[in-house]
């Protein structure tokens, strides 16, 4: 199945290839306008199927709006060719063009299941690439509505195929027929990826899990910041690989942030539908939910402390978790060091900045860190080992910062979202050099020694007056 798929994307590819990189982007203004003209309809898809709040899913439509009106400006001009320095200054020119890999495949989860697929699908496109989608087996409406509003902005038939069923059941077959492979999920699975991408020599890029930290530094407003950490760590449920789950205070704000913090969770407006202002709706499946209520009751049982929540809600839904802040949490713990991926998080007392700061470091993943504070929190960024870092927010600041690349240290993955790098990882560059009078060898009957007294005497010239 996947291979008839894969080769029919093959045959749309080389026409596709042939298209300005301008005509190609210009779909995907259309497709914006058409994302904002059609909203209703897709936020009630992606809540249909995830059971997030509105604003989260509203949250999906800014981002792909963002992301591929940015592209469609851009591209051309990082796709353009660039002149390279050649091996003899004046007698070679040398240039530099990218050419598409061919077939993308794209494996994205359920989290995000318009934002995702969109965003990864339109830099390769725009890249002159075909793409084979794997979307979530519990997201597949969303996934086809993404596609029909691509194909009405006038994107041709076949240059995108979507295969349901998820990753578990088709992602193996489609690493053995594609050119490159674009995965999102967790850290487990993106090591299988990796190692049956190396085995075939192809490239990857993945984004996997994270454990991501929020410092509250000795310079830091603990109001502000109790504010800010709702949306850190509460968003979507929790379901987002950048939302915080651990948060590190000095000693000075800790009362303060606490008091603030707990107030604001029990603040919040717990429900389930499509009720605007609903901040956090269920979590999407039940084996998702037996995750984080499995996690929670754990730490408790070994001692750790519930400053809010903690409790299921099935008088809301019965997928719903309450949002909970932790405290007395230990390593021995599984949510004191593995993702949860829900609405828990938990809460460390620290002497110092430099404290909050190594502990935050403390950990194999690397993909997010909010720092709180002024000076400090500057100081602080450029210590933190993650791929980005917010200053005073959680992690939309970076994420939709759509000009600079997203993407993981450590065990969080490798290759880059967003930015250069996330449209020119789709190509494969290639040098094209011209030689003219002065060769690379002895010309016809020169001595090697006459050749190399030449070349000596030019680049000693060269020297000079470069």
């Amino acid at each position: 199945m996947i291979n008839n798929v894969v080769a029919k994307a093959r045959v749309a590819q080389k026409e596709w290839a042939k298209v300005p990189v301008r005509t190609r982007a210009a779909i995907f203004f259309r497709f914006s306008k058409l994302v904002l003209a059609r909203q209703d309809q897709i936020l009630d898809v992606i809540q249909e199927e995830t059971k997030k709040n509105r604003l989260s899913a509203f949250e999906e439509l800014l981002d792909t709006v963002q992301l591929t009106h940015y592209y469609g400006r851009h591209a051309a001009g990082i796709l353009k060719e660039h002149r390279r320095r050649g091996a003899f200054p004046i007698f070679t020119k040398t240039r530099e063009v990218y050419r598409p890999v061919g077939v993308v495949g794209v494996i994205t989860p359920w989290n995000y299941p318009f934002t995702l697929p969109a965003t990864d699908i339109a830099p390769a496109l725009i890249a002159g690439n075909a793409v084979v989608l794997l979307p979530d087996e519990m997201t597949p409406k969303i996934a086809d509505l993404m596609l029909e509003l691509m194909q009405e902005a006038g994107l041709p038939e076949g240059l995108v195929s979507i295969v349901h069923g998820g990753g578990r059941v088709h992602g193996s077959d489609l690493i053995q027929a594609v050119d490159f492979v674009m995965f999102t999920g967790s850290t487990a699975t993106g090591r299988i990826v990796a190692k049956q991408c190396a085995e075939r020599l192809i490239p990857f890029s993945a984004e996997l899990g994270g454990k991501n930290p929020m410092l509250v530094l000795s310079d830091a407003d603990p109001v502000k910041a109790a504010h800010g950490a709702v949306r850190a760590c509460y968003s979507n449920s929790g379901q987002l690989c950048i939302a915080i789950e651990r948060i590190y205070v000095v000693e000075s704000k800790y009362d303060e942030f606490l008091k603030h913090f707990v107030a604001n969770t029990k603040a919040m407006k717990l429900g389930s539908g499509n009720d605007w202002e609903i901040t956090m709706g269920p979590l999407i499946s039940e084996k998702q939910f037996v995750r984080v209520r499995d996690q929670v009751n754990e730490a408790i049982a070994k001692g750790a402390k519930v400053e809010v929540g903690g409790k299921v809600r099935p008088d809301i839904a019965p997928t719903y978790f309450e949002p909970t802040i932790l405290t007395n949490v230990s390593d021995d713990m599984e949510l004191g060091r593995g993702e949860t991926f829900g609405p828990v998080v938990s809460i460390y007392k620290v002497a110092n900045d430099a404290e909050a700061v190594a502990r935050g470091n403390d950990t194999d993943y690397g993909l997010n860190s909010s720092v709180w504070g002024g000076a400090a929190a500057k100081r602080a960024a450029e210590q933190m080992e993650s791929g980005s870092v917010n200053i005073n927010e959680g992690f939309s600041a970076g994420f939709a910062s759509h000009d600079a690349p997203m993407g993981g240290m450590k065990t969080s993955g490798l290759g880059r979202r967003h930015g250069r790098e996330g449209l020119l990882k789709y190509t494969n560059s290639q040098t094209i050099s011209v030689q003219r009078m002065v060769g690379i060898a002895p010309i016809g009957k020169q001595s090697n020694r006459a050749f190399a007294t030449l070349l000596t005497r030019l680049l000693g010239i060269w020297n000079k007056i470069s």
